[in-house]
Formats: C-alpha cells, sequence, structure tokens
C-alpha cells in the first residue's frame, strides 16, 4: 500500500465509496457533502462524535424561495434541529446510535449499532422535483427477543418572510407512536424535510419511492460518458463529477439554470462557472437537463449585450430576474465567448450554432475594443474578483479572449462565414503574438508568464495558455507550475507562497499538463489529487477554495474535472460541428482506456484507445455497430469525423 493510500479514510466499493467507521481509529471526524434536485439543495454533515455517537445536521436550501433582499445569497436556508427529527425510544430512554459503516454512492447511508440490539440505516437523499431532502430510517431488530420501540415524530414547522410572502420550512413523518418488532423484524420509516409557501397546499410525499428516482437519476448520469480506465480511482471520481455536475440544476421562473450550490450561490449564473467551466463539458456529458440548462444560461446573458458596449452583468440573479455588477468587467465577454463557441460545436446542432452566433460575436467584439496600446485585453479583474491582483490586463481574460477567437473561427467556417473566420482567426493570431511579448517574462527563475504588468510572483493561471494550445512557454511554464513554490498536496496554490488554493486553477493546471505532453507526471499529480479528493479527509468531489467557503462542493468545479478527462486525458478538442481532434495521452502502463456513450456532435459513440507495440496508439470510435479505426504513434493528433449534423 503506497502512503497516500495508507491515509485514506474511506475505500471504494461496487457502486461508490465507503467509510469502515467500527475501524477506525482516527476518531471524531466529521465531513460534509452537498446533493441537490430540482427544487431544493441539501448540505449534510455528517460523523462521529467524542463519544463515538452519530453526529448529523442537516441544512437544507430552497433557491426558489426567495428571501429579502432579492440578491444573490436569497435563496430560503434551513437549518435543522435534533428536535426536527424522530425520535426512538427504547425502556425510556433515547437510543443512541453508534456508526460502523458510512457510505456514499449518490446517497448518503449510515448503519449504526444500538445498545438495545437495533441496527439502523439511515439514507439522506434530494427529492428529484419536490422541495425536500429526504431520509428514510430502517430499523432492524438483532435480538432474539421482540422489542418495544416508541417513535416520537415532532410536529416541527418553522416560518420566515420572504418575497412571496411567509415561508414554512416543515419536518414531515409517516410514523409515530409504538411499534414492536419481532426478532429479525425491520420497520422503514419515510421523513421528509420541506420548505414552501404557506398559503401553498403541501402535497403528499413518498420518500421511500423517492428513493427509486432519485437512483434512477444517478444511473442514468453513471450511463452517459463512461470512463473505463485501470485505475478505479479515476474512473470513480469521474463518475461522481458528472453527478455533482449535473446535480446542481435548479427549475426557476426562467426555466432549468446551473447553479454553483455551496450554501450561497444558487438560481443565478455566472459566465465562469456556467459557461467558461461548464457548457464544454455539458456537451459530452449530453444530459438533455443540463443542456437545457446551459442554453437558458447563455440566453440570459443575450439582452445586455447592447451596441454601447456596456459589460456584461458579472452574474445573472435571482432566477434571471436581476443582475449583479460589483466585480466589474472580470473578462466575462471572453469567458463567454470561449465557453458558447466550444459548446455551440460540441454540440453539432446547427439550429443552437445559428442561435449562439450573435452573442458569440458580440463578446469577441467587446473584446477587440479592450485590446490595450500592447494588444493584449484588458479587464478591471478576473473570476477571482479582485482577491489576488490583476493589474489592467490579466493572463487570465486574454488566455481566453485568445481561445473564444480560436473556435469561433472554427464555428464560422461551420457556419459558411467566411470573413468573420478569417478575422477572428487573425485576431487569435495577433493576440497569441501579444500574450508572449506582454505576458512573456523569466518569474522566479523560470520562463514563462508574468500575470500582469508588475507581477513577479508565479501565479496558478500562468496554466491557462497552456489550455488554449499557446505553447511557445511550454517547458518553463510546465517546470513552474510542478515546482514546490506552486504545487502543494492540495495542488496549485493560487500564488506561490501563500496558503490559499482553488481548485479551479488546480483542475486547469491538470488540462496544461495534459496537453503539453507530460502524461505520466500528471497522471501521478492527477491521481494523487484525487484520491485525497475522494477517499481522504473531505470527500468525494472537486472543492472551490480554501480558506474561503472552507472547501465547498461547487458544482463547476466537477465538471472541470470532467474536462480534465474529456479535453486532457483522451485529447478531444471540437474543431467543427461534426468533426473533433483526439490527442490521446494515454499513460504508459495503461492497456486500453475508453469513453463509452458519449453524447456530442450529434452523435453518440464509444471512443477507445489501444496501446500497440512501443509507441504505436490506436483509436476506435464505434457508433450503432460501425466502427473506425485510426493508427498512429503516442503523442500523435488523430481526426475524427462523424456523418452529418444534428
Amino acid at each position: 500500500m503506497n502512503q497516500s493510500a495508507a491515509q485514506d479514510r474511506w475505500h471504494l466499493t461496487n457502486s461508490g465509496i465507503e467509510w469502515e467507521v467500527c475501524a477506525d481509529t482516527r476518531l471524531p471526524h466529521e465531513d460534509t457533502v452537498e446533493m441537490s434536485g430540482l427544487r431544493v439543495s441539501a448540505i449534510i454533515r455528517y460523523g462521529v462524535n467524542q463519544s463515538g455517537e452519530l453526529s448529523i445536521h442537516r441544512q437544507v436550501v430552497w433557491p426558489m424561495l426567495r428571501t429579502i433582499p432579492n440578491d444573490t445569497h436569497a435563496s430560503l436556508i434551513h437549518d435543522y434541529p435534533s428536535a426536527a427529527m424522530p425520535q426512538f425510544i427504547v425502556n425510556g430512554s433515547k437510543v443512541e446510535e453508534r456508526p460502523q459503516r458510512i457510505a456514499f454512492d449518490g446517497i448518503l447511508t449510515i448503519d449504526s449499532q444500538t445498545k438495545e440490539g437495533i441496527s439502523i440505516r439511515r439514507k439522506l437523499f434530494p427529492a428529484i422535483e419536490a422541495p425536500a431532502l429526504h431520509e428514510t430510517i430502517l430499523l432492524l431488530n438483532e435480538t432474539n427477543s421482540s422489542i418495544l420501540i416508541e417513535v416520537e415524530s415532532p410536529s416541527y414547522s418553522a416560518r420566515s418572510r420572504g418575497i412571496y410572502g411567509i415561508y414554512s420550512m416543515e419536518t414531515l413523518s409517516d410514523t409515530a407512536g409504538k411499534i414492536t418488532l419481532m426478532p429479525g423484524e425491520s420497520k422503514e420509516i419515510g421523513v421528509s424535510f420541506v420548505g414552501r409557501i404557506w398559503s401553498e397546499q403541501l402535497l403528499p410525499l413518498f420518500p421511500l419511492a423517492e428513493e427509486a428516482r432519485r437512483r434512477e437519476r444517478i444511473n442514468g448520469l453513471q450511463n452517459r460518458l463512461q470512463l473505463v480506465t485501470p485505475d478505479q480511482v479515476l474512473n470513480q471520481m469521474f463518475d461522481f463529477a458528472k453527478l455533482r455536475a449535473a446535480e446542481s440544476i435548479f427549475s426557476t421562473k426562467s426555466g432549468l439554470l446551473h447553479g454553483p450550490g455551496g450554501g450561497s450561490y444558487y438560481a443565478a449564473v455566472w459566465t465562469n462557472d456556467q459557461i467558461e467551466y461548464a457548457a464544454p463539458f455539458f456537451s459530452f456529458l449530453g444530459d438533455e437537463t443540463a443542456i437545457e440548462a446551459t442554453k437558458n444560461a447563455l440566453r440570459l446573458y443575450m439582452p445586455f449585450m447592447g451596441p454601447d458596449r456596456t459589460p456584461i452583468p458579472s452574474s445573472i440573479i435571482a432566477e434571471g430576474f436581476d443582475i449583479w455588477e460589483g466585480a466589474g468587467d472580470r473578462g466575462d465577454a471572453a469567458m463567454y465567448a470561449y465557453g458558447a463557441s466550444l459548446f455551440a460545436l460540441a454540440c453539432g446542432d446547427r439550429d443552437l450554432a445559428i442561435e449562439l452566433w450573435p452573442a458569440i460575436v458580440w463578446c469577441l467584439d467587446y473584446c477587440l475594443s479592450k485590446v490595450t496600446p500592447d494588444g493584449v485585453i484588458a479587464s478591471d479583474s478576473d473570476e477571482l474578483e479582485g482577491r489576488f491582483p490583476a493589474g489592467a490586463a490579466n493572463l487570465s481574460t486574454s488566455s481566453l479572449a485568445y481561445g473564444g477567437f480560436r473556435y469561433a473561427a472554427m464555428l464560422a467556417e461551420e457556419l459558411e462565414k467566411p470573413e468573420e473566420a478569417s478575422m477572428f482567426a487573425e485576431a487569435a493570431n495577433r493576440l497569441r503574438t501579444a500574450i508572449e511579448d506582454y505576458f512573456g517574462a523569466e518569474v522566479e527563475g523560470f520562463e514563462t508568464y508574468r500575470y500582469y504588468d508588475g507581477n513577479d510572483i508565479l501565479r496558478s493561471w500562468i496554466c491557462l495558455p497552456l489550455t488554449m494550445g499557446i505553447s511557445e512557454r511550454k517547458d518553463g511554464t510546465v517546470a513552474a507550475l510542478v515546482s514546490p513554490r506552486l504545487w502543494t498536496v492540495d495542488g496549485l496554490s493560487t500564488q506561490a507562497g501563500d496558503t490559499v488554493f482553488w481548485d479551479r486553477s488546480s483542475l486547469y493546471g491538470f488540462l496544461a499538463l495534459f496537453i503539453a505532453g507530460q502524461t505520466e507526471q500528471t497522471l501521478d499529480l492527477l491521481s494523487a489529487y484525487s484520491r485525497r479528493r475522494l477517499l481522504g479527509e473531505h470527500v468525494p468531489y472537486a472543492v472551490e477554495a480554501y480558506p474561503e467557503g472552507n472547501q465547498r462542493h461547487l458544482s463547476a468545479e466537477s465538471a472541470l474535472y470532467g474536462r480534465v478527462i474529456t479535453e486532457g486525458l483522451f485529447g478531444l478538442i471540437p474543431t467543427g460541428l461534426a468533426s473533433c481532434t483526439c490527442t490521446p495521452r494515454i499513460p504508459a502502463g495503461w492497456p486500453s482506456m475508453s469513453l463509452r456513450n458519449v453524447h456530442a456532435f450529434g452523435h453518440c459513440f464509444d471512443l477507445e484507445v489501444q496501446r500497440g507495440f512501443g509507441t504505436e496508439i490506436s483509436v476506435i470510435v464505434r457508433e450503432s455497430g460501425r466502427e473506425s479505426v485510426h493508427l498512429g504513434q503516442d503523442g500523435e493528433t488523430f481526426i475524427i469525423k462523424f456523418e452529418g449534423h444534428a
């Protein structure tokens, strides 16, 4: 067992991960996980306290029950006290649960024992459509005698006020009173934590039936875009990334909207999280809910693309009916153009591409209007919104604009717009030269990039040019990224010598290292990171940041993890509505790796990379019983074309 494995708290199972609490000597320990449905999100803190007893706390969020003021953080949130839960009394005393096993596979399962000989299994999961967190509790008599259990199910209700009137937060249980369990007999109880407008009728809820619907949603996502490699940690981390990325979608007044979550960010969209990070991943996942949410996010920005070139908002909040512009111009137009172009290409839908084209053009025209005398793109800040200095022109905005120009040129060719294709391709070339001239620098002894004029400390976002295919400073940038100045046990530090980290930059860093051809080193780093996030102390997803937010499970970071696999490991880059390049980075020790049920370019296909003799590899595309084989060498780029457009 390697050192990282020896430090694991969790281990893999056939369907997820499991923590053997009964064998754990490092107690007490608690963790949190977020789970979401279309009208609810729940952040569950769970674990074992000093006495070895179950510790559990349920924070429930209702994004569409808007509070006052109706700003970014105006989702109704309620922390349910222990008094809101059914209590189990045996012989006049409350039953104490001592967890033996905790598992997660999209549903949080807690198995406990009691001194009375009753085993208790709790399952927690969000409703698919109802505004409720559900919990099922299975009581099993493991003794040789009958046990009388008194179930105290309090009628819990709390009130709050919001823009729609009075809100009610309630606990509903389907069992109360005394029950007798014979030896080996069990009883399952359903509990729902519900939020609603007080004047609206409370519809019946069925937690036991809802578990099957949650399972169906989980399985549906697992069956799409399946990763198959010899590394089971990567496979499982990727499965969970799909779930977290695609579950955090809410049914708002503006339609389905993807949201970061984390107890703060719901019923709102950002050009980085939803469009730059998540959209290019969803176009390969092909989940209808996620695709629709992405289209809605893209459409919400269109009314703000006017003739006066006023920056588009930093975010569109309150279910799409208000905006926040506190960060000024973060390079949002560059984020939009980059993400929207990739999304349109990979979706393979000509009608969608035609719809998005004017918005992409507006964003790129806006970027051109912000070109400085040095040829780079000016912006007020970047996606960190002033948390770290970014100068008047930063590397992130210019890199994203370059990507936007590059992919928009490809999209223009597909839409038979040769003049725009040529214009944007030329703009990309000019910007690439300007990025080298303006940002290229020796920083802390590395031939890499300064983040802004005057910057002399290494920054994590020096990885971005590589992710866009800008390779002029590849060697120095790779060396800087993996140096102890930037790389830590949690990935990239935001700034060298600082303890702050944001997983989004680490994930872009993995993508950059794969694109730079550093397959073996990148796999080692990615495997260590994935193991830490999946099996360590805070599981099972990529996180937002630390210390800010204390490593919240924001959703779009999981989408970025997915792109490390699709764009990094497999090197899938859209080049048209029915074409892409594939530059697989298959590790030397792997005989093969596959992506199955890929939904992109209007097609559903399997992609398999097989290792041959020496450096020989083959890329096999299978679709509807047909198979095409591409033979080549390690590091080679293959062109894949599909027949027709969707």
